[in-house]
């Protein structure tokens, strides 16, 4: 009776930890889907200030084109110089988000660029995020162009 008992004990207890762990991993795929679709905005308007506000000051990007940018300031500039270059529309779509831990977690994104004369240039992007206390920021950008097929 006694093991009955402590297994019958032993089972709510986990699945009240699987149901908390559920409702804040969603609550945090929430955050970091908003973080995204903030980062496409700034890009898109140029918006310098949102921009500083959602990446980290020690961000790093490699872009598709093999330049690397260190720091929040070489990051912001090489970002609005990238933006000014290729008009078009940015478009960024969430494809899989996976939590390394409660803080820390790795974006992959459909990343396409409309340009003016109509032809999209199809990348993929990563994103490292991490959750600061203050909110979630972007610690690292990593765009690929795909492998010609």
């Amino acid at each position: 009776m006694k093991n009955i008992f402590f297994l019958i004990l032993i089972n709510l207890v986990s699945t009240s930890f699987v149901y908390a762990q559920s409702k804040t991993n969603d609550k945090q795929t929430h955050a970091i889907y908003s973080l995204i679709d903030q980062y496409s905005l700034a890009r898109e308007k140029r918006d310098t200030v949102l921009l500083k506000s959602i990446l980290r000051t020690d961000i790093d990007q490699l872009v598709s084109s093999g330049e690397w940018r260190s720091g929040l300031k070489e990051s912001t500039v090489g970002m609005m110089r990238s933006s000014a270059n290729s008009t078009g529309t940015r478009t960024l779509k969430v494809e899989k988000i996976r939590f390394l831990n409660s803080e820390c977690a790795i974006v992959d994104a459909r990343y396409e660029i409309q340009n003016a004369n109509g032809s999209i240039r199809k990348m993929w992007s990563t994103f490292i995020v991490v959750d600061d206390k203050r909110g979630w920021k972007i610690s690292a950008i990593r765009n690929m162009l795909p492998a010609p097929q």
